[in-house]
């Protein structure tokens, strides 16, 4: 089962959300929160695999929720769900760890298909989003080297990890040890200027290499 968090401050929002998916048959709303701090609280508490996370909340903003689950170690991956619609608010959220960005008019059923796509480790973004990060790029990126400062070990992680592999599946595929692949990611994260691997994910899309 996928557990799922509710974080948006509207009431009909998250009963909404939660009586959709609670008829899918492997995704389990573990619970709500109506702003940002019962978020992160809940999230450290319940331990849930994907937090829905809505950015306009009262107090602290999903965005500041974003950055307090990424300080406090937590593991819930994030799939941003918003009604903010300014592209610049795409970059600050992926950059605070966000793993996907839709909007709340997405069709339920890709909703779903988003939730067990980010569960599976993917980076999942709606095209207008996507398209603003392509723009922009991460912070940091480390556009000046450019892929080119990857061996060529390296590039082939950095294509696994934009295809949402695990270390597990990364070794199995390049046929070597996960900790040779480890050691792999924190090469590349290194090089390239950037944090984790839903950056390095958005680094591999933005230079063409996830098609590789």
């Amino acid at each position: 089962m996928i557990r799922v968090l509710i974080a948006d401050d509207h009431p009909v929002v998250r009963q909404g959300l939660r009586t959709f998916l609670g008829i899918q048959d492997d995704i389990e709303v573990v619970g709500e929160a109506g702003d940002g701090l019962a978020a992160v609280s809940l999230a450290e508490s319940l331990k849930p695999d994907i937090v829905l996370m809505d950015l306009k909340m009262p107090g602290a903003d999903g965005l500041a929720a974003l950055t307090e689950l990424r300080a406090r170690g937590v593991d819930a991956r994030v799939l941003v769900l918003t009604s903010v619609t300014e592209r610049g608010h795409v970059l600050p959220a992926v950059q605070a760890g966000a793993a996907g960005y839709l909007y709340k008019d997405v069709d339920p059923r890709a909703l779903v298909q988003a939730i067990r796509a980010v569960h599976d480790g993917h980076v999942l973004f709606a095209p207008d989003a996507a398209e603003a990060m392509l723009r922009t790029g991460p912070a940091g990126a480390g556009d000046d080297r450019g892929p080119a400062a990857l061996t060529e070990r390296e590039r082939e992680v950095l294509v696994q990890i934009a295809r949402g592999r695990s270390n597990r599946e990364i070794a199995r595929t390049l046929v070597v040890s996960e900790k040779t692949v480890k050691t792999h990611v924190s090469n590349l994260l290194m090089k390239l200027g950037v944090q984790d691997r839903t950056q390095a994910a958005l680094y591999a899309v933005r230079h063409g290499l996830a098609g590789e």
